[in-house]
């Protein structure tokens, strides 16, 4: 009676046709999900729904005005801010932010409320009117003005003077987020260009959140548009030469081609958005589904090479491939399936398709791939005579130098592995976009010049209504802003407080002794209800007192400081509240920096789980599969060693492990598995079926799947090594840290293995 793989062989190779007209319905049916998808380039979408850290920069952001800014940078090339044609264009700039689509503020050193006392009266105007107007005393005044005007010092003026910002605040509906942010992004480019036209003279700079979230966009497009298609060239290109058969190659394209196709159409069914991070999905899939592609071609093509028809050379590479390849291929899809443990979304969706992708081209490699291939025309396989005695000779080196190759690959596994601990969690978001990107370049500059990136915002909640005129609250507040201050990650620290001193000071005729706190909650209140009343429209202070004005927020910039440290400062902040204070009732903190960091910690530990469940999982599956508890258990070694080395080559190169690579051993587990799966069966095959001497079956496993091992290798590595040049620093360290683990999983398999097995299976 005919085993498994040869009748399903037969149905295949008889029933040609029927089943490539059934891929072909299945992959157009699934595809149509395509239409559905949409991009979500905002750093929210890091985020799920139920986070506490996004939902405590929601409360925040609902209490006082939103976060989403557009930072305008401007450098004039005479380093001197205050003359008064680049003030006129400070000016100008100024007027026409508060065109920018969705703007709702905009704050620069011009239009700075600026207070001061005439006789009885407390005149509240503009920093700089009519700029191209100003005498030379006018312009040192608003100079001294503006330098010692603590709420703009290292924010909106830099401490020489010659780098300022504008900031634009912006109220976007979540809904409309995509296209505005691509909207407002175009605005203020177009802005920037008219200036640099018109005024040649002043570099501008464009920053903040909205030029983040747009670079997201751009990051995933370019991996879309430009690393695909690629990464398509090189593979297909690369497996014609290596394989050396046009049609195969031609079949394996399309095979790669549909996985995608339908992987994507499944995200699409199930709502998933294109992000930065899912937009590699494609190359992923690309470079993973193409090893199935190739253990089947190149043992059909050997098979032909030994005088075998077409369809008894397929029936012949099913039967020795399809239990492999189907054990491959579950264990790669597990270890996808393992990102689902991540708190990113993105990852989720990520992993998921991929994993999906894999399963349709196992499904397809042994389907449509057979069917296709031997009904197109015969190409001539350009295998030659001394095929395989390369690797034969590798096998009879490593049978030969079994304690070497064994004791060298320990030596170096346990060198490689002992640096680990160099390896630091730490999250620069500025960070994921490479240099090529013009809003890393603008953002360095103004961090380099003018002011942090990193905010931090806490809330302080005083004891009811109109609270935050308190003595006691007022006191606590400028406290634990000097404290905040004092601290070395600190850059700058925005409060109410500096206001209130300023209107102190004004209502006492300007005198610098008065320089202080109200004394009296009541003077207190009519200080800030008589400034209020001053300020004109769109530069109320909702953006650091709440509406019935019983918290206060603090807005703390900060250099750029590794995700540790964002916890601890944080932590160090709570913690000095509830010690030194007396008035303040409770205290959140919420920022974009705050939620990656929080987010990165929490993953790795997630991710722990999640590799630690596929682990055990595949280890059940490799030794049902392979039928023996002691070799099941001997395949992990090979399976574990290339993560933690590859990890241990990223700390001595490196040194920094970031979100993305959280996710990279559960990533590579199953892709990493694949090469033991395939080099254990042909070598239980030898043993087992043509009862071969443990140092013969190596050799035939060595000459049965080397050649694919390394084929697959080459082409893996090329194509994480074209992920790898991701503008984007999440789909590039990932491609980067996968190619290595990748080229460790083929020396652990052809050098540490056999050793291993010769050591077991010898006694």
């Amino acid at each position: 009676m005919k085993n498994f793989e040869a009748r399903f062989a037969e149905i295949i190779l008889n029933n040609r046709i029927i089943v490539i007209f059934l891929s072909l319905l299945v992959v157009g049916l699934l595809g149509t999900g395509t239409s559905k998808l949409y991009m979500d380039g905002s750093n929210e979408a890091f985020f799920s729904d139920d986070n506490p850290e996004l939902l405590a920069f929601h409360k925040l952001e609902n209490t006082y005005t939103k976060h989403d800014n557009v930072i305008i940078v401007l450098a004039p090339k005479d380093g001197n801010v205050f003359t008064r044609s680049t003030l006129s264009a400070i000016e100008n700039l100024t007027a026409a932010s508060w065109q920018m689509p969705y703007s709702s503020r905009v704050d620069s050193i011009t239009n700075f409320q600026y207070t001061e006392a005439v006789e009885d009266d407390l005149i509240v105007r503009d920093m700089v009117t009519d700029a191209n107007a100003l005498t030379n005393e006018a312009v040192r005044k608003a100079k001294q003005a503006v330098l010692s005007e603590p709420m703009l010092f290292n924010q909106l003026i830099s401490e020489k003077g010659d780098v300022t910002g504008i900031n634009v605040t912006l109220q976007i509906n979540p809904l409309e987020r995509t296209v505005a942010t691509g909207e407002i992004a175009q605005y203020a480019r177009a802005m920037k260009a008219d200036l640099k036209a018109s005024d040649p003279n002043i570099d501008v700079y464009l920053s903040g959140m909205v030029m983040m979230d747009d670079a997201f966009n751009t990051s995933a497009i370019n991996d879309v548009s430009k690393l695909l298609p690629f990464s398509f060239a090189c593979m297909m290109i690369l497996l014609a030469v290596l394989v050396g058969r046009f049609f195969g190659t031609l079949v394996t394209f399309l095979v790669i081609l549909f996985s995608i196709i339908a992987a994507m159409g499944v995200g699409g069914m199930l709502g998933y958005p294109l992000t930065g991070v899912s937009s590699s999905t494609p190359i992923i899939i690309l470079t993973v589904a193409i090893a199935n592609c190739i253990h089947v071609l190149t043992t059909y093509a050997q098979s032909l090479k030994e005088g075998q028809g077409r369809k008894e050379a397929m029936t012949n590479s099913l039967k020795i491939n399809l239990q492999p390849v189907f054990l491959a291929s579950t264990t790669t899809a597990i270890g996808f399936l393992t990102m689902n443990f991540s708190e990113v979304p993105p990852f989720n969706h990520l992993g998921t398709l991929v994993a999906i992708g894999v399963l349709l081209s196992f499904a397809l490699s042994i389907t449509f791939l057979p069917a296709m291939v031997t009904l197109l025309p015969k190409s001539r396989a350009k295998f030659k005579e001394n095929d395989g005695k390369t690797l034969l000779a590798i096998a009879d080196f490593v049978i030969r130098k079994r304690r070497a190759c064994l004791w060298g690959m320990t030596l170096i596994t346990v060198f490689l592995i002992a640096n680990l601990p160099r390896n630091e969690l730490n999250d620069i978001f500025v960070h994921y976009f490479s240099e090529s990107i013009d809003f890393r370049t603008d953002t360095d500059f103004m961090v380099e010049n003018l002011t942090g990136v990193y905010t931090l915002n806490w809330s302080l909640e005083s004891k009811g209504s109109g609270g935050i005129s308190a003595p006691g609250f007022l006191q606590d507040t400028e406290n634990f802003s000097l404290w905040l201050e004092q601290q070395p990650e600190t850059i700058h620290v925005s409060r109410f407080t500096e206001i209130m001193k300023r209107l102190n000071k004004n209502m006492h005729g300007d005198d610098d002794t008065y320089y202080k706190l109200p004394d009296s909650r009541d003077l207190a209140a009519q200080y800030l209800l008589l400034y209020e009343m001053s300020l004109p429209y769109g530069l109320d202070l909702n953006n650091q007192i709440n509406v019935d004005k019983s918290s206060t927020k603090i807005r703390a910039t900060t250099q750029t400081i590794s995700s540790k440290q964002v916890i601890a400062l944080d932590k160090k902040a709570k913690a000095w509240i509830r010690e030194n204070t007396n008035h303040v009732t409770r205290v959140d903190s919420a920022s974009t920096v705050l939620m990656f960091s929080h987010i990165g910690q929490r993953n790795i530990k997630t991710m722990l789980v999640g590799t630690v469940i596929a682990l055990v999982l595949i280890s059940v599956i490799l030794m049902l599969a392979l039928r023996s508890l002691k070799l099941g258990a001997l395949s992990l070694i090979p399976n574990l060693i290339p993560a933690a080395a590859g990890f241990g080559i990223w700390g001595i190169l490196v040194g920094q492990v970031g979100l993305s690579l959280s996710v990279v051993t559960g990533m590579t587990f199953g892709i990493v598995i694949d090469y033991t799966v395939h080099f254990m069966s042909k070598y239980l095959r030898a043993r087992r079926e043509d009862d071969l001497s443990p140092e013969n079956a190596i050799r035939y496993a060595f000459k049965n799947v080397g050649q694919a091992l390394v084929i697959t290798t080459v082409i893996l590595v090329i194509g994480f090594g074209v992920l790898g040049t991701s503008v984007f620093a999440f789909n590039a360290t990932m491609g980067q840290v996968t190619a290595i683990i990748i080229s460790i999983a083929l020396a652990a398999v052809l050098f540490l293995l056999p050793p291993l097995l010769l050591k077991i299976e010898g006694k």
